[in-house]
């Protein structure tokens, strides 16, 4: 049975929030894939709600475009702690946390969600951008490591 990266990681000793390079994959034709962490919440302590995760989906999707460039794809953790960002070539660490933290300081003044309608989102009507600012502000309060196992 193949091994999940994420599923070898001590979600006891992890200190969120944080940044945490989860893999770089490399293919025969010279192309580089990492995998990041980007926990908001304490694993096993905390859990962000439906609405306040799909809302920042959307804006972490949108805006962190526009901080890093060759991202793949933002997905929320099942656990509802943070989120995957699969993004081409190799980025650090301390970068990716600088981005993150430009991207939640602009949820907490923007004043709408993009693709909340019917035609673009699969669950437009479960979202919550108050609650995503909270948290947004929460996250911002304690500051966000690019090492996962200090604060």
């Amino acid at each position: 049975m193949a091994k999940v990266e994420s599923f070898e990681l001590d979600h006891t000793k992890v200190k969120a929030p944080y940044v945490r390079l989860a893999g770089t994959e490399r293919n025969g034709k010279g192309g580089t894939i990492q995998k990041y962490d980007l926990r908001l919440l304490q694993p096993n302590e905390d859990a962000l709600p439906t609405a306040a995760v799909h809302t920042l989906e959307h804006l972490l999707a949108t805006y962190l475009r526009d901080e890093l460039e060759g991202i793949i794809d933002i997905s929320p953790m099942g656990c509802r702690t943070g989120f995957y960002m699969i993004i081409w070539d190799e980025h650090e660490p301390a970068d990716v946390a600088a981005a993150l933290t430009n991207v939640l300081n602009k949820v907490l003044t923007t004043d709408t969600v993009p693709a909340v309608s019917p035609l673009e989102c699969g669950n437009y009507k479960d979202h919550s951008l108050h609650s995503a600012k909270e948290y947004a502000k929460l996250v911002l309060r304690s500051g966000i490591s690019d090492d996962p196992f200090r604060p």
